[in-house]
């Protein structure tokens, strides 16, 4: 007796094919595609492209921003996909920063560590006359600014030492720290707060107050920052704007994957 056995639908192999369609078209299209887009070049139907969009923007490999279009993920950035790290985290947290934008109305910073320096890679001006202007591009030194500080506060133990062993803490104003000692002070309260504050210590007459925002891996991926004048950014708006940089940061760790353990 011959038995015969009905072919599935969709193979393992069908599957898989499907898939890598839609992300080499995505790795080509890093300001995203929508659903009906991906389906029509791809040649997929639609509700089984939607299908696997969805799988793979809750896994973290895909990103579907508030237009629906969809990119890269955090998990593929690295695989080759086309595009930059950088670009990723700029898109993934642009949302996040006009939001913080229009609630604070000052400049509002996202930036990334490279060796002793915080790269600003997005930047939103205030729309105030008197305001705080940073560049995308700029390299500022980790220990004097609120988005480094924020980075450097929750390094694993072994890198924070590396960076500080090698640190030249230059004086920029009279109120930069270059005590060596001083600098591990403010790093553990940073850690018990969950933010940075730059107060004077870039520029005098300026406050940045930032924090740090991690991976699927726990790992900081970045900062975010507020800054602006002291007369606006007054010590008594500090708590309130602390708060809304805490959960901006904790909404793009969010949205790159990172799940809060219990014992956090």
């Amino acid at each position: 007796m011959v038995v015969r056995t009905r072919k599935s639908k969709s193979s393992p192999v069908g599957v898989v094919s499907k898939v890598v369609r839609i992300l080499e078209l995505l790795g080509r299209s890093p300001s995203g595609l929508q659903l009906k887009d991906i389906a029509q070049v791809t040649a997929i139907n639609k509700s089984t492209a939607y299908r696997f969009l969805s799988h793979l923007a809750s896994e973290g490999y895909l990103f579907r921003d508030q237009g629906g279009s969809y990119t890269i993920g955090p998990r593929l950035v690295h695989l080759g996909s086309g595009v930059t790290y950088q670009t990723m985290l700029r898109r993934i947290s642009r949302p996040v920063l006009e939001q913080i934008w229009r609630t604070t109305g000052e400049t509002v910073n996202l930036g990334v560590l490279a060796g002793h320096e915080v790269i600003y890679i997005d930047v939103l001006e205030s729309t105030h006359t008197f305001r705080l202007v940073a560049q995308v591009g700029w390299r500022r030194p980790v220990y004097s600014t609120s988005l480094g500080k924020a980075m450097l506060g929750f390094l694993p133990a072994d890198q924070r030492e590396d960076i500080l062993a090698t640190a030249h803490l230059e004086r920029i104003t009279q109120k930069t720290i270059t005590s060596l000692p001083r600098l591990r002070k403010e790093l553990a309260q940073i850690q018990q707060q969950g933010y940075a504050l730059d107060d004077e210590e870039t520029l005098i007459g300026a406050r940045g107050v930032g924090a740090p925002f991690f991976d699927a891996h726990h790992v900081v991926a970045g900062s975010i920052s507020v800054s602006g004048p002291t007369v606006r950014l007054s010590t008594t708006k500090l708590p309130a704007i602390a708060a809304t940089i805490r959960a901006g940061a904790a909404e793009i760790s969010q949205r790159l994957g990172y799940v809060r353990m219990k014992s956090e």
